[in-house]
């Protein structure tokens, strides 16, 4: 990955010292901590610390996760399970799971199936270790007219007791993993990107919580952390993934993975697990023999807002 100018020295005269030549983060760390120690260092970027509250030097030091060896790597998850555990009193299985070879993933929702119950919404919030206080949820049902696709006129605050409601129906809407994803085109230090199974991620050691993906994003699938999640401890999901679910901090951008500490094993996302209707499918659109392929090539479908052209892997499909 080529480096960024993050981080230039200057001359007293107010010139560059590095005319022409880009500092990254990365170098500027390394030599910075060499000549006087990681503390010091930490205390030199001290202008930026308000944007990574409750993180260690340790952390907010760290480099791009994806550059690092393998045994770099396994030093940061072991660093985060001993984090994880003693705030939590968890120890977490905490992996990273590579994406598969062949593989493509792809998510159809029926929606004449959808009864907008929510229970995809609440079995998100607590597989992915989502904040409880306050509650960040990466799923939004939109209960719509009848006869219309104007999401701008849906309803997301609808009482569950209401549902199903004969004269509307129900549309969920959630990270759509975007073939052509505008919120990492617009994010100034590659904290997120694509992926080779098309789940687009995000290093939250990275992320400097700029919030330009949210404003990107034209399915409001991007969520912000503005305190520090509140997640008890009994609601810990001790399964995590690096670029999943593992907790969150104040500060950095958070959204749905399509569950990959899960479908990167040959799971379902917890969403599809509990849905009652059999409303959401999910699986590789690469095998030309799955639920996923068969459904794009017999049935009615389409996605939405189509016309911004971020080409997305969630659909909507029409059973007849």
């Amino acid at each position: 990955m080529d480096d960024k100018q993050y981080i230039s020295s200057q001359r007293d005269d107010g010139t560059s010292a590095d005319e022409g030549r880009g500092i990254s983060r990365r170098h500027f760390i390394q030599v910075g901590a060499a000549t006087a120690g990681v503390a010091a260092t930490a205390a030199a970027l001290s202008p930026l610390r308000h944007l990574k509250d409750h993180m260690t030097a340790e952390e907010f030091l760290q480099g791009y996760y994806k550059e690092m060896t393998p045994q770099e790597k396994e030093a940061v998850l072991e660093r985060i399970r001993r984090e994880v555990e003693q705030r939590y009193g968890v120890r977490p299985n905490l992996t990273d799971p590579p994406p598969m070879d062949g593989v493509e993933f792809m998510y159809g929702l029926s929606v004449g199936r959808c009864i907008g119950c929510r229970r995809c919404v609440h079995a998100c919030v607590k597989e992915n270790n989502q904040s409880r206080n306050p509650e960040i949820q990466y799923i939004r049902v939109l209960k719509m007219e009848k006869g219309t696709i104007d999401v701008e006129h849906s309803h997301h605050h609808y009482r569950n007791a209401d549902s199903p409601d004969p004269t509307h129906y129900y549309m969920p809407v959630q990270c759509f993993q975007c073939a052509s994803p505008p919120c990492v085109e617009v994010c100034p230090v590659k904290a997120t990107w694509q992926q080779e199974d098309g789940i687009v991620v995000i290093d939250y050691n990275w992320c400097i919580g700029c919030r330009y993906c949210q404003a990107a994003c034209p399915y409001w699938a991007r969520h912000f952390n503005f305190t520090q999640p509140g997640l008890p401890a009994e609601d810990i999901n001790p399964d995590m993934a690096y670029y999943s679910n593992r907790p969150r901090q104040k500060g950095v951008m958070e959204k749905c993975t399509f569950c990959l500490h899960r479908t990167r094993r040959g799971q379902y996302p917890a969403c599809l697990e509990v849905c009652p209707t059999g409303s959401r499918k999910f699986g590789n659109v690469l095998d030309p023999d799955s639920e996923i392929s068969y459904i794009l090539k017999n049935r009615r479908v389409f996605v939405l807002k189509e016309e911004v052209g971020t080409r997305p892997r969630f659909f909507y499909y029409f059973d007849v």
